[in-house]
């Protein structure tokens, strides 16, 4: 089987110590004077290494990672296993191949580090595979038809909980009707019927499979018309731990619950959680095994803007205890201390995400780590020891050891890239609108800023609307800062961090308080003297480019704009994207609440109160905000003589995946922004 160039790890681990003594030889004969740094470009897209998936060993001696670059002669993204020492002084690349890696876990016993690829002529999905710490080479361990989604190691390092999809059986049929070029027709009769990413939704759901390592047999545990997904094992290997929709049919409801059940076939599960709303996350077994902490999210009804609360359930089942009813704060990522007693994860407060103890007798939240910054992942060793994935405006996520409430640096993925260019300064800023809301956000100062000057803006609008603007590190950002742009990014009401009434203010309203919003924001950065009011412009992508149509129907300040996977007639997109659910909840069904329908659709209906010059961009393959929204409005524009674009991205979903994609998006942002925001001999110059 052809696996690509690789390396045992005693290989790899001799060549990164040679590697570290070369540097050290060569090091004094570097020039003492710093080059000039330079400003960002495009390009540096393709310098950039993404890590990611922190995982301590048992031991805590090493943290297994991923790195994730973009290669722009191959035009594809790839990713590689590496470890670092828990000292810092050792970093070995495990992996060298050229089809991706992803997912690493260790074994319990700490003697394999698995993770997942698809390897060679396997197409039928990603596969576990397996590295043993003695040496050698990766061994393939499964070969699931649908391949492996997620897992999770047994604690005796015997067994391995899957989840997989069910089998496609037209696929595996075989016979003509399997290799015929014409596909078969796709029959349909679900409520929720399409996903993006997966295209038309059939029957096939998620399950899990028990995996034994040693016969590498395979066998189902849960079947039916409901998926089930992330896995937990109890600390004696005899539960599973799973979330699952199990209503008569779970389309229609947005009501997850936690269950347990015996690892063995023909085990029935058992319901823990009763809350009428969705219970996720990674369901996480306390030292004792007795309790179960989960993540409860808000009412039903409030699907797209449900705010995580930590709760903790007895195994037995009983009332379950929220513990953080009074933080008013998402959390995410809990793991239990070893003594039982707290359990650690992620807060996501006001443009920071910060990781918190929360004591389990009273909810007490202690928070682990100050400053402006973001921790996006966090995993901890048997013996205590915390390894986090943290980030901030100016350096890319790196992993650190978090000891005594302070950072220490393990892994320096992207010093070099650093150290040669120069970024542009974040600061956090407040503003207050005309109702008195405070909205809170981040200016990016242009690279080089000159107090005094007023430079042309850009507001450029999250997504989500559930997310927020936040102290981590933003490729897109800094590139328009090196090209001579201020950037507001402000979080308007409908975003996370400012708590439950903050991000539910905009319930079947939308277009309306966000709007305020973010020209409170501009309007602030106008008084500090910093934004041109004649040079603005506004953009965002999926909910960032539904505001910008909103935006530019709302007012003629903007003089270029860039509406990315937008829409703005909402009654066409009914039955086209998947938030049917959401639809129903929240606005109702069209025919029954017409007019709505129209008040949230008014950037289609008042189209001729638009004059800003925009671009429009999207996915040809996109699901979830489907390019017929960028389609309608650039048809709006173009039929009102009005400068527009469409950019299609073919076979691209709702995410930009292709690099080479991804590049020419950031080219003509920076181009379309250029054109009417800055004179012809300076938008020439970048």
């Amino acid at each position: 089987m052809n696996e690509g160039p690789s390396m045992t790890y005693r290989a790899a681990w001799r060549t990164v110590i040679l590697f570290s003594s070369l540097i050290t030889l060569v090091a004094p004969a570097a020039s003492a004077q710093a080059p000039a740094k330079r400003p960002v470009n495009v390009n540096d897209l393709f310098r950039l290494r993404t890590v990611r998936d922190v995982q301590v060993s048992p031991d805590g001696d090493w943290v297994a990672f991923v790195v994730g670059t973009l290669d722009s002669a191959r035009d594809r993204s790839n990713s590689d296993l590496y470890m670092v020492s828990w000292d810092g002084s050792r970093t070995v690349q495990l992996t060298f191949t050229p089809d991706g890696e992803s997912s690493p876990r260790w074994s319990p016993d700490g003697r394999y580090l698995s993770f997942v690829a698809s390897r060679g002529e396997s197409r039928t999905g990603g596969q576990i595979w397996l590295l043993d710490r003695a040496g050698g080479e990766a061994q393939k361990l499964t070969d699931l038809k649908a391949g492996v989604s997620d897992y999770q190691w047994s604690p005796d390092s015997k067994r391995i909980v899957i989840v997989a999809q069910d089998p496609d059986s037209a696929a595996q049929a075989g016979g003509d009707s399997a290799r015929s070029r014409t596909p078969k027709p796709i029959v349909i009769d679900r409520y929720q019927f399409k996903q993006d990413g997966q295209g038309y939704l059939g029957n096939r759901r998620s399950h899990l499979y028990l995996f034994d390592v040693a016969t590498k047999k395979a066998e189902q545990l849960t079947s039916g018309r409901h998926n089930e997904n992330n896995p937990s094992w109890s600390p004696d290997g005899r539960l599973l731990a799973f979330v699952s929709e199990r209503a008569p049919d779970p389309d229609r409801v947005n009501d997850a619950n936690v269950y347990v059940m015996e690892a063995r076939v023909d085990a029935e599960p058992k319901q823990l959680t009763t809350w009428p709303g969705p219970d996720g996350g990674r369901p996480t077994w306390s030292p004792d095994g007795k309790r179960v902490a989960y993540l409860q999210g808000s009412e039903p009804q409030y699907s797209a803007y449900s705010l995580n609360q930590l709760a903790v359930v007895g195994v037995d089942g009983g009332t379950a205890q929220i513990l953080t009813a009074a933080l008013d704060r998402p959390v995410s990522q809990p793991e239990w201390t070893s003594d039982g007693g707290a359990i650690v994860g992620l807060v996501t407060d006001d443009r920071v995400v910060y990781p918190a103890r929360i004591r389990i007798s009273d909810g007490a939240v202690e928070r682990l780590l100050d400053g402006r910054r973001v921790i996006s992942d966090v995993a901890i060793s048997s013996n205590g020891r915390l390894a986090v994935l943290a980030g901030s405006a100016n350096q890319p996520n790196e992993i650190y050891a978090l000891e005594g409430g302070a950072l220490r640096a393990l892994t320096h993925q992207n010093d070099a890239w650093l150290a040669e260019v120069e970024l542009g300064a974040t600061e956090d800023f407040s503003a207050k609108g005309k109702d008195g809301t405070v909205v809170n956000g981040l200016l990016v100062k242009p690279a080089g800023y000159r107090a005094g000057t007023k430079y042309p803006t850009l507001l450029r609008i999250h997504g989500g609307p559930n997310g927020q603007d936040q102290h981590a590190f933003n490729f897109e950002r800094e590139l328009f800062a090196a090209n001579g742009y201020a950037v507001i990014a402000a979080n308007y009401r409908g975003s996370s961090g400012r708590g439950a009434a903050y991000q539910k203010a905009i319930y079947a309203d939308w277009g309306n308080k966000e709007v305020q919003d973010l020209l409170a924001a501009v309007d602030h950065v106008v008084a500090l003297g910093v934004a041109d009011p004649d040079r603005l412009g506004i953009g965002g992508w999926s909910y960032g480019g539904i505001l910008t149509d909103y935006t530019i129907a709302t007012t003629t300040r903007f003089k270029a704009a860039t509406s990315g996977a937008g829409s703005a007639l909402q009654t066409s997109m009914y039955g086209v994207d998947q938030y049917i659910l959401q639809y129903d909840t929240e606005v109702g069904p069209p025919w029954k609440n017409q007019a709505l329908w129209e008040k949230i659709s008014y950037p289609f209906w008042q189209a001729e109160r638009i004059k800003t010059p925009t671009l429009f961009l999207g996915g040809e393959k996109d699901f979830n905000v489907p390019i017929a929204g960028g389609e309608q409005m650039y048809q709006a524009l173009k039929s009102q003589n009005i400068d527009t674009q469409l950019i299609i991205y073919p076979g691209q979903f709702h995410g930009i995946t292709t690099p080479s994609y991804q590049k020419d998006r950031l080219e003509r942002y920076v181009a379309w922004y250029a054109k009417y925001l800055k004179p012809p001999q300076a938008a020439a110059s970048p």
